[in-house]
């Protein structure tokens, strides 16, 4: 009974395998190019920093390089006559520290862990210190009535530390980046703070503020008053603590924004089982190599990506997929290192280890994806790099304008301080990178992982997405879904008859109905004198009985009235319909497809929801195309294609003007991934198919994919918000500053406030559902 392989929906059955579920595939291979380098760099202290290094490190000859102050790493491009030694040298002399990255380890260096340590010099102690001696000196100098005499000989005597001490990072900073020529923003704290502390000592040694019985006010704008009796301790202390709870709480909000790539990375276990000469020894789970065979108890994690060589259990990756539900596993199935054994004992195989595993891997793409710059970052990086030396010149040109149009020296210093101080070019250096950072962490425990900030960009655009039917909107597996029975024939008997035969070939359909009859009909029966004939079906005898299961029937008469039927309703559902006979008579339909997720249809809904017009794209024929596609919601459908006719269907939609994305898991949508504008790569698909995408979806739930999209312009609308809030602070408060209508005191708790503000508004992102 000759089954036809010539039908599409049976022709792709093979190809339609090409995507095998297996954990290990949902992350590309690292491919970055040997020329590739990351360093750490040390010293910087806002976003006019990182734009200093990466001009110096772009400057040498075959360099490319880009720095990023959130992170505190550059990733730089190289030619092979370039050393590390070379590279690290510049940033030396440029005044920073630099040094490749530690070997991975369960507890990786922390961004921003330079600020916020407990060590004598850290910030959070300058800042407890520098607060406590900061209060009285700030009250003594607004209440007049605390003002009593040789009140100012004691706030100088709290002042001074704060700026001397206290005020140390900036003030070094300074010194260093001007030995290069260079102007920062610790370069803007350092002048203000230092010329309000000096304008004080002068009037309390040289002028009329040490004597006796003096009292000074407090005014929220540049108020006029005697150049020499104006002393300005509170402003170069305030300014000083002001800033340091800036930085302070900076480096606590951007160790919160990298919390996601830490959590990720701290799945991983530390030590495991090993099974050596039949014993289990507890090593390091460093010194796990390949091959080595681990026991894996109830309530442990996997150590390592491996397959199942002993033992039966479920699995949980909620942690790392943010997938709910358990998987059960076996012998012979993949499992994921850092995935939960929550079942029985099994003992695993490790495939791949350290840099290789599956969750390395995810942490690279992530971590990639947080050091990368939208373009709208590069706009405020070159804004950055200027900022600092226009702002110095606009402070000497407010001090000329005031004392040109008032004559009064003090309210001329006064507003120059507060040009100096105002300045925040840190908040544009944040705007960006704290975000992507949230955004793309958040991503990481939802299952999303997202390759680079110019992936945003791309979502906020799209309007048609084109889904691949097999192993997309299809489980990609074929399982029998109909058993029709000839009138007197038992369908358990038929089914162990079709089974047995089935069971002995390796064709999709043969696999689907035999594990179908397994477990309808229980266990089979052996099949003897088994011939598989190419392009025609298989048959066997089977119980006495010569049993033949195919398209049409080869020694049979035709198809009864009711099978006929059955066939033809099969047909019409998209459906392919198997026709089992023995002993020379038609005996009964089986009825084998391809099962459509229960999830695609929500999935389906939602990307409609957003906007995205769906459209089915597969190289199958278009009868189970369309049944496909009426059963998921989906209107239009793009069937019987080749791969070089998904990428063309790809180009024909963008000349359309339309803004194409693709969504894929095999070798066939590879090219059609990487031409269109989104591609968004199944994580249970193929490598070649997560490398050409722009986002990884490491569940193969198609439900995800719209989260994808959703993640990604709720991290775009952020970092927009980020940049408008920093410019628009900018622009405001500078010209303020110039009027003099902001005290320096103000415009330093303001400024330091303005980077806070960013990076807390980028941690929203962590909420996202």
């Amino acid at each position: 009974m000759p089954r036809t392989t010539g039908d599409p929906a049976i022709a792709e059955a093979p190809a339609a395998q090409e995507a095998p579920a297996s954990p290990e595939a949902a992350v590309a291979p690292d491919a970055a190019a040997a020329s590739e380098v990351e360093l750490l760099i040390g010293g910087m202290t806002c976003a006019s920093c990182a734009a200093r290094v990466e001009k110096k490190l772009n400057r040498m000859d075959g360099v490319t390089a880009s720095v990023n102050y959130a992170t505190e790493k550059a990733k730089v491009s190289r030619p092979a006559d370039v050393s590390v030694a070379d590279l690290i040298a510049v940033v030396e002399r440029t005044g920073y520290t630099a040094r490749e990255p530690e070997p991975p380890r369960p507890a990786p260096e922390e961004p921003g862990a330079t600020l916020e340590n407990t060590g004598p010099d850290s910030y959070r102690q300058r800042l407890t210190v520098s607060a406590l001696l900061t209060v009285p000196v700030i009250l003594m100098s607004m209440v007049p009535a605390l003002q009593f005499d040789s009140w100012q000989w004691l706030a100088l005597t709290l002042a001074a530390p704060v700026v001397v001490w206290g005020g140390w990072p900036f003030h070094r900073a300074a010194f260093t980046n001007a030995r290069h020529g260079a102007a920062t923003m610790d370069t803007l704290v350092s002048m203000g703070t230092l010329a309000a502390f000096g304008w004080s000592l002068w009037a309390l040694f040289l002028g009329d503020a040490g004597m006796s019985g003096m009292r000074d006010g407090f005014s929220f704008t540049v108020s006029r008053g005697e150049s020499a009796s104006q002393i300005y301790l509170e402003v170069a202390s305030g300014v000083v603590t002001f800033i340091l709870l800036g930085r302070h709480l900076e480096a606590r909000a951007k160790r919160r924004a990298g919390d996601a790539l830490r959590a990720l990375m701290e799945l991983g276990v530390k030590d495991v089982g090993v099974l050596r000469d039949g014993r289990e020894v507890r090593v390091p789970v460093g010194e796990l190599a390949v091959g080595d065979r681990f026991v894996v108890r109830p309530g442990e994690k996997i150590a390592t990506d491996g397959t199942v060589v002993e033992g039966a259990s479920a699995v949980d990756a909620a942690l790392l997929t943010g997938e709910s539900a358990p998987v059960d596993v076996s012998v012979g199935d993949a499992v994921t290192g850092a995935t939960v054994n929550a079942g029985g004992r099994l003992v695993v195989e490790a495939t791949r280890v350290g840099e290789d595993t599956r969750l390395a891997r995810m942490a690279k793409l992530v971590e990639e994806a947080q050091n990368g710059k939208a373009e709208v970052q590069r706009l405020a990086d070159r804004i950055s790099a200027v900022f600092v030396p226009v702002v110095i010149v606009l402070a000497v040109a407010t001090f000329g304008a005031w004392l040109g149009v008032t004559d009064d020296t003090a309210a001329a210093f006064t507003a120059a301080v507060a040009v100096l101080i105002i300045a925040c070019p840190c908040a544009l250096g944040l705007a960006t990178p704290t975000a992507l950072m949230v955004g793309t962490g958040r991503g990481a425990q939802l299952g999303i992982l997202i390759k680079g900030p110019e992936v945003l960009e791309s979502t906020r655009r799209v309007d048609t997405v084109l889904l691949d039917k097999t192993g997309t909107v299809t489980t990609g597996r074929m399982t029998l879904q109909g058993v029709y029975a000839a009138d007197g024939v038992d369908e358990g008997t038929l089914l162990r008859l079709a089974g047995a035969v089935e069971h002995a070939s390796e064709h999709p359909v043969a696999r689907a109905v035999a594990a179908g009859a397994e477990e309808r009909a229980g266990r089979l029966p052996a099949v003897e004198d088994f011939a598989n004939v190419p392009g025609k079906g298989v048959r066997g005898r089977v119980e006495g009985h010569d049993v033949a299961v195919g398209r049409l029937a080869e020694n049979t008469a035709a198809l009864p009235p009711e099978l006929a039927r059955a066939a033809e309703k099969a047909e019409r559902e998209g459906r392919t319909a198997v026709v089992v006979g023995w002993d020379g008579w038609a005996r009964g339909v089986l009825a084998v497809a391809d099962t459509v997720k229960e999830s695609s249809a929500e999935a389906v809904r939602s990307l409609r929801a957003l906007g995205l017009t769906p459209i089915l794209l597969t190289g199958d024929n278009r009868r189970v195309a369309e049944a496909v596609a009426h059963s998921v919601g989906i209107d239009r459908v793009i069937a019987e294609v080749l791969p070089e006719d998904k990428v063309e269907a790809v180009r024909r939609l963008r000349r359309e003007g339309r803004s194409v994305a693709v969504v894929g898991d095999g070798v066939n949508d590879a090219a059609a991934l990487a031409t269109a504008d989104l591609g968004l790569a199944m994580g249970t698909g193929t490598d070649a198919a997560i490398e050409a995408s722009d986002l990884t979806l490491v569940r193969g739930d198609l439900r995800v994919a719209a989260d994808a999209i959703r993640l990604s312009r709720r991290t775009l609308a952020v970092i927009k918000g980020n940049l408008v809030w920093a410019f628009g602070y900018n622009v405001a408060a500078l010209p303020l500053a110039a009027a003099g209508l902001l005290n320096p005191m103000i415009a330093g708790a303001a400024m330091a406030f303005s980077s806070v503000f960013v990076v807390t508004n980028s941690l929203r992102l962590r909420t996202f559902r």
